[in-house]
């Protein structure tokens, strides 16, 4: 093999692996992620919240009086960390709990006027952008992407409660 050889057998090498599915989908994944991360970092600029707090924060201004077990399950997330995220919002003075009438452990959650004027000055959407985006697909591609990525987290052996964890937490 003569030395001017070598590196057009490397670069063949190299196109061949950029050509192989599996590199074209870590690609893919890397993309969305970059995403993600790219407009979780805007609103940490605009807003000076995570994104999973202005999520919350987001979901309390469009429900008055929405308690903490009805903003886990609209996150999709546990009870603990829905709470966990509440205090957060509460200790910025950015919400205000209620203690309900009937039941003195059910608190109603309301924002709070610094809470609105972080809200407005936020780029959305609050959920982030992979849900939004994933909430504009066609029914039968998201029954496909479901299906095939609970495929690959099979694979991945990833835990089951890792899909509680909100992406900006991640």
């Amino acid at each position: 093999m003569t030395r001017s050889s070598k590196p057009a057998s490397a670069a063949i090498a190299i196109q061949d692996v950029e050509d192989l599915p599996a590199v074209q989908v870590l690609r893919q994944f890397r993309q969305i992620f970059n995403a993600v991360k790219s407009h979780f970092r805007q609103v940490e600029n605009k807003a000076g919240l995570g994104g999973a707090q202005l999520w919350a924060l987001g979901l309390i201004g469009q429900g008055a009086g929405i308690g903490v077990t009805e903003l886990a399950r609209r996150m999709d997330v546990h009870q603990s960390t829905a709470s966990n995220l509440v205090r957060v919002l509460i200790d910025k003075g950015l919400v205000a709990t209620v203690k309900d009438g009937a039941d003195r452990r059910s608190v109603q959650l309301s924002v709070l006027p610094t809470g609105a004027r972080a809200l407005r000055a936020s780029p959305g959407p609050f959920e982030g952008v992979l849900p939004d985006a994933l909430k504009t697909l066609d029914p039968a591609m998201l029954k496909r992407l479901h299906g095939d990525l609970a495929v690959l987290i099979q694979v991945l052996q990833a835990e089951g409660t890792d899909g509680q964890i909100p992406l900006a937490d991640i």
